[in-house]
């Protein structure tokens, strides 16, 4: 698949890792090519993994490759962040296998929750997802979405 062409990550899913540490991604995240392609799974901060198709991972190269490498602070930062990355594709069964400190950093044993955010996805531990969860607090959408000015 072309990373020009938009993928859309939407929905939600649970899916089990299986004993290598491997994570079927969803059939509808999945395109015919993504083996070949370049995937990257970052720690997000927040304790979930976030992960950024072709297209997005394009989106960063680029902004990445114009840092100065005569700017410190920022060669500081890359060396930190990318050395906390994972880049991967999926096998034919769409799956991925996830290293062990991604995994931790997440608080993922055995179940995960996979979260489309349009342009890219983010795999949850079940617990850390279920307060964050619209549906188990309650939220309404309609207020969610004036918040954020959609």
């Amino acid at each position: 698949m072309s990373s020009e062409t938009k993928q859309y990550y939407v929905g939600i899913f649970r899916h089990n890792l299986d004993g290598k540490n491997r994570l079927t991604i969803p059939s509808k995240w999945r395109f015919a090519g993504d083996e070949k392609e370049t995937y990257l799974a970052l720690p997000d901060p927040n304790g979930y993994i976030t992960v950024l198709p072709p297209l997005e991972v394009d989106k960063l190269y680029e902004r990445v490759s114009a840092k100065l490498l005569s700017d410190a602070a920022a060669q500081e930062f890359l060396n930190k962040f990318f050395s906390q990355a994972h880049s991967f594709g999926f096998d034919k069964q769409g799956r991925v296998g996830l290293p062990d400190e991604l995994l931790k950093h997440a608080g993922i044993k055995k179940e995960s929750v996979l979260v489309g955010t349009m342009t890219k996805f983010a795999i949850w531990s079940p617990d850390r997802w279920a307060p964050v969860d619209p549906q188990t607090k309650g939220e309404n959408l309609g207020d969610l979405m004036r918040e954020i000015g959609l």
